[in-house]
């Protein structure tokens, strides 16, 4: 048992009697089912666009943009779908060499939870994303700059994806997406005369360094605790050794086991399909800003509280302004403010002026739906550098702002953020299905990699319910602290963890691939996504 397979699987997983069965036979029916659920969610999508475009009266007078938008989408979409050949495989891994599961079932359990989480997300994290992008290119989203970038970023990150998988090497799609935007944020400071070091949300590229550090030792750590404590409170010895055939775990850990693999997915979903959503929304947003720029449902009501919400933002702003006027144009000062996070005297006095421009805007045109078209583009855009603004000045502990000032500029960005964060019910069935689609073809080879490839022992019982519990308390941390973890670490290095508490021995050529990848994500995320708005940069 503690010989290496030459093909990297394990020896004694390999036995037909305990090896779980990955290569069932679809059955029609369910083939004609998730055809025909397919079918409808598309046909939704596309027609739900037509009627946004024309309900927003967008004029076509060429195809092009509207050729962009298509491609942009379709690399948008086939992100999120390689994104479900990872993360979504490690749900299923345990579930299935612990036989909780036949491997069709789970693969299609495991697919429809991360279209519910999908659906009931709330779009927070998609624009969270959005926010780490240089603030330039946001703001000229539709221009050539702006598709370079995109194209960069999601090309970078599909490329690093699927070497990976193909490799069967678990990797997070997070810190590739997030390394890839670091990278366009790099090229697009030194291709404008900078240092490479504007525009970029180096805390956030310390707090993913640090995270790729930390995540494995938490879950090897916190996975081997829990097997050790496991094996001292529930003596019985079926729990700790390989299954014997087939036979499913005793009925409370199988059930455990399914309620993690099924909260996993979940999460999932709900996190990771958001960052899918924030830059298709961005897309819409360049391509088609008169029918996605501004959120055109809110209420009179809503406006009113907006009007309300400006004048108290403005005259806490005012005050800190100190006396100083701003001559000309203030967005200069309020990006550079954002680009810099570094406060001058001309900062707050100009911040003050935007939103007071903002409410004047909206006060003028009554309501968001009766912008013109000219004008959806500027009225978004200024919304959007006041709320990042005012996000940054929430956080510098330097302004000494009271509570009810915090409170008044609180209210005013969460204004501004309804009126221009907002994602349409056909963005969310889209990313869904691309999600559940990629979880249930490109599952195999990491289930593969952390069921027989990490261990040199086939998983126990014990151990898949160790590392899977250990993952998904890691979300829910992640997730309530809003710490950059990642699961796809968590659970890998768990399962490694709980291999070593159980004295089963590694296969270390794995472990060394699985470090190797992680390390490289971030620099090689970073010089792809680089290279390639360059070279966009030049193109378009």
């Amino acid at each position: 048992m503690s010989d290496v397979a030459l093909n990297g699987t394990l020896a004694g997983a390999g036995t037909p009697s305990s090896k779980p069965n990955l290569d069932h036979g679809a059955n029609t029916v369910t083939v004609f089912i998730f055809l025909a659920l397919l079918a409808g969610g598309l046909f939704f999508t596309a027609y739900s666009l037509y009627q946004d475009i024309s309900a927003a009266e967008v004029p076509v007078t060429t195809w092009l943009p509207l050729l962009m938008l298509g491609v942009a989408l379709l690399i948008a979409l086939g992100f999120e779908f390689v994104n479900g050949f990872h993360d979504t495989a490690n749900a299923v891994a345990t579930v299935i060499y612990t036989h909780s599961m036949p491997a069709n079932v789970a693969v299609l359990w495991s697919g429809f939870f991360n279209f519910l989480g999908v659906l009931l997300s709330t779009g927070a994290v998609a624009f969270g994303i959005i926010s780490l992008l240089p603030v330039e290119l946001i703001l000229q989203v539709g221009s050539s700059a702006g598709f370079a970038m995109v194209f960069a970023l999601l090309i970078a990150a599909i490329i690093w994806n699927l070497g990976t998988w193909w490799l069967g090497l678990p990797s997070s799609s997070s810190h590739t997406l997030i390394g890839s935007i670091i990278g366009v944020g790099v090229a697009n400071s030194l291709l404008h005369g900078g240092n490479g070091t504007s525009g970029v949300d180096w805390g956030k590229a310390q707090e993913i360094g640090t995270s790729l550090l930390v995540s494995p030792l938490v879950g090897f750590g916190f996975a081997a605790l829990l097997l050790l404590i496991l094996k001292f409170v529930l003596r019985n010895p079926a729990l700790y050794k390989e299954p014997e055939g087939k036979q499913p775990p005793p009925w409370w850990i199988r059930g455990l086991l399914i309620l993690t693999c099924t909260g996993v997915s979940f999460a999932h979903g709900s996190n990771d399909g958001q960052k899918g959503m924030g830059l298709i929304m961005l897309i819409l947003i360049g391509t088609v800003p008169m029918a996605y720029a501004l959120n055109r449902t809110p209420g009179p009501s809503q406006i009113v509280e907006f009007k309300a919400n400006a004048a108290a933002a403005a005259t806490v702003i005012e005050k800190q302004a100190s006396g100083y006027n701003v001559l000309g144009n203030p967005r200069p000062a309020v990006e550079a403010y954002i680009s810099a996070r570094t406060i001058n005297e001309g900062t707050y006095p100009s911040l003050a002026v935007l939103v007071r421009e903002i409410s004047q805007q909206v006060d003028s045109y009554g309501a968001l739906d009766k912008v013109p078209a000219a004008a959806v583009s500027n009225v978004r855009n200024d919304m959007y550098l006041a709320s990042e603004a005012l996000r940054f000045l929430l956080k510098d502990k330097a302004n000494n702002l009271k509570a009810d000032e915090v409170k008044a500029i609180t209210s005013f960005k969460g204004s501004l953020d309804k009126a221009t964060r907002f994602i349409p019910l056909w963005v969310k069935v889209a990313v869904a299905i691309a999600l559940g689609l990629g979880t249930m073809i490109g599952w195999k080879r990491i289930v593969v990699t952390v069921g027989e490839k990490i261990g040199k022992t086939h998983l126990t019982y014990a151990q898949g319910a160790s590392a899977e519990l250990v993952a998904m308390a890691t979300i829910g941390a992640a997730d309530a602290y809003g710490l950059p973890v990642s699961t796809t670490h968590v659970l890998s290095s768990g399962v490694a963890g709980t291999m070593a508490a159980n004295g089963s021995g590694l296969q270390w050529a794995t472990v060394r691939n699985l470090i190797m990848a992680w390390v490289l994500t971030l620099p090689v995320s970073v010089v792809l996504a680089g290279s390639l708005y360059f070279v966009f940069s030049k193109l378009f």
